[in-house]
């Protein structure tokens, strides 16, 4: 019977990587036990394993982008144990029977996430606007300008107006960065929806001269008082955590706050088919309860309520903004490591390089969607 190890190396080998081999990609084992992690955790014991220090990659990125690009799945489902199976088989139906981003559930993300403290985020990010989502590449020279290009896309694909005056409401602000921009360079109002102490407190301090209202609530409660009472509805980087139970909810409270001939325009990241939940190890570290929509999904919660206007998927961008926000890190993180220590740095660096081959290998998407309310009496010019 083949070891642990042993079964490691077979599967590897048919991405192209090699145990304790010297290219760039290749693994460096420092402890055995990972082995036995990886065949009983999957993903979650490879993160693990990775965090304790019992292995190491050179270029983690391209590591994960020979894993996914091989789509070793398949090849890895065969080699769980059927104790895993059953855990997995468990989790699936778990996300089928409760809705793991009720509201409570919500503010888990804002607690472990995004409350990490707005000095941490201000050195990896952009300086400018502080934008945590993928920003836009094609002429950008650097991630502040990449980030105000995605900025300008938003705001342009949205149909803000500097001869108008628009309501947006914007559901999940970051650090308040596109009510910023919004503002700044256009003729409107923003009122914008976060759970998150840290960033709203960002959001209402860079914003504090400007007709911009961040609003520390869940999106959920929104639609109080503002029946068709917004011109746009701006969501970037939030559907993420909105979950697939909760999808035609969205849009029924998007629907229900925009003015007839109203414009809708979501920024997420995407799967490229539907599922219930997340990678175990992302779960469980990184976003609580995260799920990705597939465009199917995202669609079919539009029905009804909205038509499709625009579509464009800009996935391979993230990985340059990943690679971008992973740099900062490492170059600020001597200012950290007494507050975060080894294992949190090992955590971040595995999250964003991981990430950023996700991306690379098309595995995952950046999805952005324009949707009308009613006629808009015209054809929708897209932006590209």
């Amino acid at each position: 019977m083949a070891s642990s190890k042993q079964i490691c190396e077979e599967i590897l080998k048919l991405a192209d990587i090699k145990i304790n081999g010297n290219r760039p990609w290749d693994v460096q084992v420092h402890d055995d036990r990972t082995f036995d992690e990886i065949l009983k955790k999957g993903s979650l014991g490879l993160g693990e394993s990775y965090m304790n220090g019992w292995w190491d990659c050179k270029e983690l990125d391209e590591f994960f982008n020979k894993i996914l690009s091989a789509k070793l799945e398949q090849k890895l489902k065969e080699v769980f144990t059927l104790s895993i199976k059953a855990k997995l088989a468990i989790n699936f139906l778990i996300s089928k029977t409760l809705n793991l981003q009720s509201i409570s559930r919500s503010k888990k993300v804002a607690e472990r996430h995004y409350n990490l403290g707005n000095d941490f985020y201000k050195n990896m990010l952009d300086p400018e606007y502080m934008q945590y989502t993928c920003g836009y590449w094609k002429n950008a020279k650097n991630l502040n300008q990449a980030q105000i290009d995605k900025l300008d896309r938003a705001c342009r694909k949205a149909k803000l107006s500097k001869n108008k005056k628009l309501k947006v409401l914007e559901l999940g602000s970051g650090f308040g960065g596109f009510g910023k921009f919004a503002a700044k360079n256009h003729n409107c109002e923003i009122t914008s929806y976060n759970i998150s102490t840290e960033q709203v407190a960002h959001s209402r301090e860079i914003n504090k001269n400007l007709p911009v209202k961040t609003i520390i609530d869940d999106y959920r409660n929104a639609e109080k008082e503002n029946k068709h009472h917004f011109d746009r509805v701006v969501s970037i980087g939030m559907m993420e955590h909105v979950g697939k139970k909760n999808y035609r909810n969205f849009m029924r409270l998007a629907d229900y706050c925009l003015k007839d001939k109203g414009i809708l325009y979501i920024h997420t990241i995407g799967n490229l088919k539907s599922q219930g939940g997340t990678d175990p190890w992302l779960s469980k570290y990184i976003f609580p309860g995260g799920c990705l929509p597939s465009a199917a999904d995202i669609i079919r919660a539009a029905e009804g309520y909205f038509s499709i206007e625009d579509f464009e998927n800009i996935g391979h961008y993230y990985d340059q903004t990943l690679m971008a926000w992973f740099a900062n890190f490492e170059k600020n993180w001597p200012r950290f490591k007494d507050q975060y220590r080894e294992r949190f740095y090992r955590m971040w660096k595995y999250y964003l390089l991981s990430c950023a081959g996700a991306f690379r290998s098309g595995h995952i998407q950046l999805f952005q969607f324009v949707f009308s309310k009613g006629n808009l009496g015209k054809v929708y010019e897209g932006v590209r």
